[in-house]
């Protein structure tokens, strides 16, 4: 049997969906961008969303949005994927990496607030693997420094969290924005594609400008327009545009996230319960004031073990089980340098040049130890029974 890490889950109402779309003639960012707006604003409780290419250049367009420029500092986390540094760097800035909480891999507030720096001029933190990071804790350390809180939650749509006791989900937002993805790998995919709330309806409007070359008339009002209308362009900027095609797939997905939440936490659960006694690893704890998508499900390694996290993984593979890890951008050849990595003086630059970072050690720790294994929606019972008799095959 072979488990993939993600399996789409997409059928008749996507197709239908698509259908309708190439049946009414417009592909490109119109009617069906706008109502996924709409309804994804609603789902998140968010006074605004705005559509666009891809979650990479949502945080991008956010950084912008909030003033962030080059030369700036911005206090992010090195254990998330790549593309999170890369859209600090994308704006001209540094990204200044911050460590994290073990229980649940998001930015650690009290070690934040030792890397702001005089430049910093934002805070991108991370939902990561869907597990919401101490938004409140974070808030307390960004508010009397003025500084505006974008959230990278591309893995945690329909995710929750607990505050002045009312359980509210990611994405309202919090900080000043929040980003999505619709990578394959997420709850709701649109084959790739991103999403940006926010509370500011002058960032909203401004976000929507960037996305289009900063037209003053989007191509549907010029195209139902019953006059001529000449466009002009106020500034450089970009083609981030999200199509009617991906829309319209997004809209019935967006549809089911309560029930596909529901039943990802029942396979997390089932995961949970057969990973408590295992010699080898140990399930998450999902923290009283959370409730992750479960969109990964993340084991560590028990201290003592005979196996290694490569050795565990090349075993499930060999077994036909997927598996997958989560990385640390300082580590990387694009990002192993003092000027990247540091953001303080005076730094050990042996260690960077071994790819460690010896500000981070639990960053390092949690890209060493865990491993995410094969969840998704439409997971049969049979596939999980075949990926936890793996499991109670290593050796060990």
């Amino acid at each position: 049997m072979q488990i993939p890490i993600v399996r789409l889950a997409l059928g008749d109402a996507e197709i239908e969906a698509v259908s309708r779309v190439i049946r009414s003639g417009w592909v490109a960012q119109g009617p069906e961008v706008a109502a996924f707006e709409r309804e994804f604003a609603a789902a998140m409780g968010a006074p605004f969303a705005v559509a666009v290419s891809n979650c990479t250049v949502a945080l991008e367009l956010s950084l912008r949005v909030a003033g962030v420029r080059p030369g700036d500092d911005v206090a992010t986390v090195s254990h998330s994927f790549i593309a999170t540094a890369n859209a600090v760097v994308a704006v001209g800035a540094r990204p200044i990496f911050v460590d994290i909480q073990p229980d649940t891999y998001g930015m650690d507030s009290a070690a934040l607030a030792r890397a702001i720096t005089s430049r910093t001029r934002a805070i991108l933190c991370v939902h990561q693997i869907g597990f919401p990071c101490d938004l409140p804790a974070i808030l307390a350390v960004a508010r009397p420094r003025d500084l505006p809180v974008i959230e990278d939650a591309a893995c945690a749509i329909g995710s929750e969290i607990r505050i002045d006791g009312a359980w509210q989900r990611i994405g309202r937002p919090h900080g000043l924005l929040a980003c999505f993805s619709f990578h394959p790998r997420k709850l709701v995919t649109t084959g790739d594609g991103g999403m940006v709330t926010t509370s500011d309806p002058t960032l909203a409007e401004r976000l929507r400008s960037l996305r289009q070359h900063a037209i003053s008339t989007p191509n549907p009002a010029r195209h139902d327009s019953h006059q001529v209308a000449l466009e002009s362009f106020s500034e450089p900027a970009f083609n981030f545009r999200m199509t009617d095609l991906q829309a319209a797939v997004g809209r019935p997905q967006l549809a089911r996230l309560s029930a596909i939440i529901a039943e990802r936490r029942a396979l997390a659960t089932r995961y949970t319960e057969a990973l408590a006694d295992h010699p080898l690893l140990a399930p998450p704890t999902e923290p009283p004031w959370l409730r992750s998508n479960w969109q990964s499900y993340p084991t560590t390694l028990r201290p003592g073990g005979r196996m290694s996290q490569v050795e565990i993984m090349q075993f499930l593979l060999d077994y036909g089980v997927a598996s997958r890890r989560i990385g640390n951008a300082h580590a990387e050849p694009a990002y192993a340098t003092c000027a990247w990595s540091c953001g303080q003086e005076p730094c050990d630059h042996t260690a960077h040049a071994a790819g460690r970072c010896l500000r981070l050690p639990l960053s390092e720790r949690a890209r060493d130890t865990t491993i995410l294994l094969p969840l998704f929606h439409g997971m049969s019972p049979a596939e999980q029974d075949y990926v936890l008799h793996t499991l109670r095959a290593l050796p060990g």
